[in-house]
């Protein structure tokens, strides 16, 4: 049994719409109270921002470690606060940080929770992940659900294994393959300051340092007890349910991410209030099925041939694909040229009409 491949074929299709929209609905009208959830985690900038700290403290202890100490570290420690400021991000993409009010705000701080994580995915996954919610394992627009060719050809134990290995670069470059949109400025001055801080950790603290920043992130990220969570959310354990939720101790320093059924029905809800969704409400979610350990999660993923890529639900896209983006800089830029515009015009105006009384006094 451990040796079969996958039993699947196909993913799981369904013509129904996504779920969570009509729960959300059947929740509130049951529960209108739960509407003071939503708002600002004040928190979430003091746990982010210690973080970051922690990350460049760290980066200086080890720049004249053993290579050994470097990777032990970066699994054990460094990749979970790394993984952590991922689900960090996820949170700041809901505008969570500081309120659907100051967008702007929010993204910047995103900058701050990406820097030890060493690659630039703050903006793009903000992204994409509003399709992940709006259009839920739609083909072509949800790049959370794996490709054809992940499905066709990670499908024994083996395979399975070097596919948890390589998630990290399967959520980095899927959606290049399955929805390509042009990139914003945003994720172009995301790129721009997150390589600058690469380059002050390689230059102040050396290659250790940095390495153990980007290690971290693949580690963490791949086979890694906190990884769970990335096959735990939405791949079928039972077919007649889309999204599962995860109640165990891990959520402690994950952002509450393992609260995943509360989390689509009610995006907008900071996770650090996700468990009073399911205290509020017990019996929209008690019945549900539900992850108990996610090592457990990825043993059985690996291990059973009922699981693989293929054991997603999807459904047919609602809408087209589009390509471009939101530029939230651009307005800002346009302003601020048409302000020096205008101060421009106003002075030649004044120059013009100084050295036209000029030129009367001489005459």
């Amino acid at each position: 049994m451990m040796g079969q491949r996958v039993s699947s074929t196909d993913f799981l299709w369904t013509y129904t719409e996504q779920p969570h929209a009509d729960r959300r609905k059947q929740i509130f009208k049951a529960h209108p109270e739960i509407k003071q959830l939503f708002g600002i985690d004040h928190s979430l900038k003091y746990v982010v921002t210690a973080s970051v700290i922690a990350q460049i403290v760290a980066c200086f202890l080890l720049k004249d470690s053993s290579w050994v100490l470097v990777l032990l570290q970066a699994y054990f420690f460094g990749g979970v606060v790394n993984h952590a400021l991922t689900l960090a991000i996820h949170d700041i993409s809901h505008n969570t940080a500081f309120g659907n009010d100051m967008p702007l705000a929010n993204r910047f701080f995103g900058f701050l929770a990406n820097l030890p994580i060493g690659v630039p995915i703050s903006i793009s996954f903000k992204k994409y992940h509003v399709e992940h919610h709006r259009y839920l394992a739609e083909d072509g627009l949800d790049t959370d659900v794996p490709t054809e060719f992940e499905a066709k050809f990670f499908t024994s134990p083996f395979r399975k294994f070097i596919w948890l290995i390589l998630q990290p670069v399967f959520y980095a470059f899927r959606p290049l393959a399955i929805y390509k949109k042009a990139p914003t400025d945003m994720e172009i001055l995301n790129a721009i300051i997150q390589i600058s801080f690469d380059f002050f950790i390689l230059y102040f603290c050396g290659f250790k340092s940095l390495l153990y920043l980007l290690s971290g992130t693949f580690l963490a990220m791949g086979i890694h007890p906190s990884a769970g969570h990335f096959v735990a959310e939405h791949y079928a354990f039972s077919e007649d349910q889309e999204t599962y939720s995860y109640y165990g101790w891990w959520n402690h320093v994950m952002y509450n991410v393992g609260y995943h059924m509360e989390h689509h029905d009610f995006p907008y809800i900071p996770g650090r209030n996700l468990p009073k969704v399911r205290h509020i409400a017990p019996e929209f979610y008690d019945n549900l099925h539900i992850h108990e350990s996610w090592t457990t999660v990825l043993w059985d993923f690996v291990f059973s041939p009922a699981m693989g890529p293929y054991k997603r639900i999807k459904r047919n896209a609602s809408v087209p694909q589009e390509v471009y983006g939101n530029n939230q800089l651009l307005p800002y830029f346009n302003r601020f040229f048409n302000k020096i515009r205008l101060y421009a015009e106003t002075f030649f105006v004044m120059f013009n009409k100084v050295g036209l009384g000029e030129r009367i006094k001489v005459e």
